[in-house]
């Protein structure tokens, strides 16, 4: 699970644009800013849905070369006090981009800010397989958030029953678990997509030798019978 902040970071900050020099030459600037009291704000998101997870935190930055970074990092620590039950570790960003590669089940959780969310979210995504497999969640100060799978609506498939629904029916589970604090009902959910998994039907995106090749009404008819089950 990756916990992106969303609203702060160097997508936002100021100053920003493309300016002038005195020598006449073309200058971008870019300013990485956080408040503590954005850190902390992302931060709790992050530790409440690790509690819900296996109570393991990875908070990356970049603070052995940046100032934002080492605020970010000195408010995870402190913040890390009032949740004992759950293990917060570090990694710069380079590290924990190549520590996904080379071994993706020592993560649990995952916080970081905007940019390095926004890089490491799609590589992760791949371990997948596919972006059809892939829930996301949009979550404000309060109220339930907006859960969508990552993936668009893909016009060049539109009406060809190709399509996988995976990641929409597990943006659902993720809604009931950390929208609506239902675990059970997610939990029924997400165990009915393993089912379906594990007997071996896939869409066309995540197809292997071996497995059924449904489609996308097909692939919810399987879904359907698990849950029901």
């Amino acid at each position: 699970m990756v916990v992106r902040e969303l609203t702060g970071g160097i997508y936002f900050g100021q100053p920003r644009g493309i300016f002038t020099t005195e020598t006449g030459e073309k200058r971008g600037l870019n300013t990485m800013v956080y408040t503590e009291s954005e850190i902390e704000r992302i931060g709790r998101v992050a530790f409440e849905t690790a509690r819900k997870r296996r109570g393991k935190l990875c908070s990356v930055d970049k603070a052995n070369v940046l100032e934002v970074s080492q605020l970010w990092r000195d408010r995870m620590t402190k913040l890390a006090q009032e949740y004992p039950d759950v293990e917060l570790t570090h990694l710069y960003v380079d590290n924990a981009a190549m520590q996904l590669v080379r071994a993706p089940k020592q993560f649990d959780t995952i916080v970081t800010s905007n940019l390095f969310g926004d890089i490491l979210s799609d590589a992760a995504a791949m371990l997948t397989g596919s972006i059809g497999m892939l829930p996301s969640a949009s979550l404000g100060a309060s109220g339930p958030g907006l859960f969508e799978p990552v993936h668009g609506s893909a016009p060049d498939i539109a009406g060809q029953d190709k399509a996988n629904p995976l990641a929409q029916i597990l943006s659902a589970a993720m809604m009931l678990r950390y929208g609506l604090n239902q675990p059970q009902a997610a939990d029924r959910v997400e165990k009915a997509v393993l089912q379906v998994l594990e007997q071996g039907d896939r869409t066309g995106d995540i197809m292997s030798p071996g497995m059924n090749l449904l489609g996308c009404r097909a692939i919810g008819d399987s879904l359907i019978k698990a849950v029901s089950q």
